[in-house]
């Protein structure tokens, strides 16, 4: 099998996903084109090159469906031969497009693919797909339906995780992501957003708040304990787990994943198309995996799919030197360092979603970029790249430096 080698990954910055934020005026077909240009020009690339643009979309509705990959390829000014697809699986699709950009590649298939993804969540509203999971009562009734959120703090009641410690890894995540983008470590990354004429308009991430302070999210009413308690969802979450007699909420809008807009793209290749363009490669995508897991619960599943990682690589977690996990909500990062034992100081290092935000198609193509920054930075060889995804499932990546 052919090793798949990363040769350059571009992201935006993430935009409130508000209309007042700094990323509504601009569609997603140009975020996205703006990422597959930047792409293009960094490497010089002939575009006609690129055997494959594969996007994350996960609300693919609207200005975001009708298979925006290839469109966007287009409006990008790549060669009319560049075919495209999206792809959805929930919060982890642009990870996965990642992942299939690298199968492509690892298969002989393919010699150069772009993995990637794209969110505009003020644009096009998340849910707005509808879908049988969450509104078809049969289904609901037979999967034992509850929303992300009821899950969230369903983890933290069975781990005795309390609101001190939820909004304790907040603040964390807030302090590291404003030291991170102070010490420029996001600027190598980092493309602004421009508009028709050019101008920039979002140069830094919007949704930091690195202020924050233990006091400050404290004052948060839970978000998630109405539709818990009145709307039955903990009824139906307890049918599931009949051993808590309760569900403590403590999750709110401060530890929790922040709604943005916003798109990543990775340059995904074989050696042989980087010698041939003279690319060097900066990191080797060395394995991949996806579970499912338990659905009502719904946000363990990064352990398990990055245990099935490290056997698909032939590694152990005493290889792994960094961690990115996306911070879907405080509660399912501090189980995920609890299962696998994972000190702090090993994962998130700059801060992640709940600083920056979750644009929920490019998330897993923006951590897998930021996980490889940081292992050059920090002169580390291996990193696992991870997210929860909803109806019980995850996906994790293997990533090399070079």
């Amino acid at each position: 099998m052919a090793e798949a080698y990363i040769y350059d990954h571009v992201r935006t910055p993430r935009g409130r996903g508000r209309a007042n934020g700094a990323l509504h005026q601009i569609p997603p077909i140009e975020l996205a084109a703006q990422v597959l240009g930047a792409l293009r020009d960094r490497s010089d690339l002939d575009s006609a090159l690129v055997d494959d643009v594969v996007l994350g979309v996960v609300t693919p509705v609207g200005e975001q469906g009708c298979d925006i990959a290839r469109p966007a390829a287009l409006i990008a000014g790549y060669s009319e031969s560049v075919p495209g697809m999206q792809l959805d699986r929930f919060c982890s699709s642009g990870l996965d497009a990642v992942n299939m950009a690298a199968a492509q590649v690892m298969s002989g298939q393919s010699q150069l693919v772009v993995g990637g993804g794209v969110e505009s969540m003020s644009r096009v509203p998340m849910g707005s797909q509808g879908g049988a999971w969450a509104r078809d009562p049969s289904v609901i009734y037979r999967t034992y339906f509850a929303p992300q959120g009821i899950g969230a703090d369903l983890i933290a009641t069975r781990s005795g995780f309390t609101r001190n410690d939820i909004d304790g890894y907040a603040v964390a995540s807030q302090r590291r992501a404003a030291h991170a983008w102070d010490q420029g470590y996001f600027d190598r990354s980092v493309i602004p957003v421009t508009d028709d004429l050019g101008f920039p308009v979002l140069r830094r991430d919007e949704h930091m708040r690195p202020g924050t302070t233990l006091d400050d999210l404290a004052k948060l009413e839970p978000a998630f304990a109405l539709m818990g308690e009145k709307g039955g969802y903990d009824a139906i979450a307890l049918q599931r787990y009949p051993d808590l007699l309760e569900i403590k909420h403590v999750h709110t809008g401060g530890n929790s994943s922040g709604i943005v807009d916003g798109a990543a793209g990775v340059l995904v290749g074989s050696r042989a198309i980087g010698e041939q363009l003279g690319l060097k490669p900066r990191g080797r995508i060395v394995a991949f995996a996806s579970v499912g897991s338990e659905p009502t619960i719904m946000l363990t599943g990064p352990a398990e799919a990055t245990r099935k990682a490290l056997r698909n690589a032939g590694l152990t977690l005493a290889d792994i030197d960094l961690f990115e996990l996306n911070e879907a909500f405080a509660s399912m990062v501090l189980e995920y360092m609890r299962v696998l034992e994972i000190p702090h100081e090993r994962i998130n290092v700059n801060g992640g979603a709940i600083a920056m935000g979750h644009p929920l198609g490019a998330t897993g193509a923006m951590l897998a970029g930021t996980l490889l920054d940081e292992l050059e930075r920090s002169g580390k060889r291996y990193g696992v790249v991870s997210l929860c995804v909803g109806i019980g499932m995850a996906t994790a990546t293997v990533i090399e430096r070079l």
